[in-house]
């Protein structure tokens, strides 16, 4: 960057950062026109995997808070992308599936995450990706 003091030019959190908001602002204007977020395209698509998943469940998956996941799952149920069910093993639970119309968004997001995919790939070599993602899961903590 040619601008950019050398001090702050060497701070890896700070190129992170930029990554994360280009990243961020491409994956907005990809998906502008589906109405959907990151999270919310994220539920949809591990309820897809797996039909009956609890809430709790996906947000330690998604590693975010209770309150954030009951306000994803409010907002995608009073869309009628999802149902919820009372779970057959633990009646405290509720089980969460997607609708006919969440099978259909759940399309058009993947297809916008190809899309969006294929952009940010495009950056690197194939080793060069395998390499970072597991860089990355070293922050995130994700195992492999």
């Amino acid at each position: 960057m040619a601008d950019m003091p050398a001090a702050l030019d060497d701070i890896l959190g700070f190129h992170i950062r930029l990554a994360n908001g280009a990243v961020y602002r491409h994956f907005n204007e990809t998906f502008g026109a589906i109405g959907l977020t990151q999270k919310q395209t994220s539920v949809l698509w591990l309820i897809s995997d797996k039909p009956g998943t609890s809430q709790a469940d996906i947000a330690r998956l998604l590693q975010i808070d209770r309150a954030t996941m009951m306000a994803i799952t409010n907002a995608l149920t009073g869309r009628g992308l999802l149902e919820r069910r009372a779970s057959s093993g633990d009646r405290r639970c509720q089980a969460l599936y997607l609708t006919d119309d969440g099978r259909t968004a759940l399309t058009t997001a993947r297809n916008a995450i190809a899309d969006h995919e294929a952009w940010l790939n495009g950056r690197f070599e194939p080793d060069e990706v395998v390499r970072l993602i597991n860089l990355l899961r070293r922050i995130h903590g994700s195992p492999d």
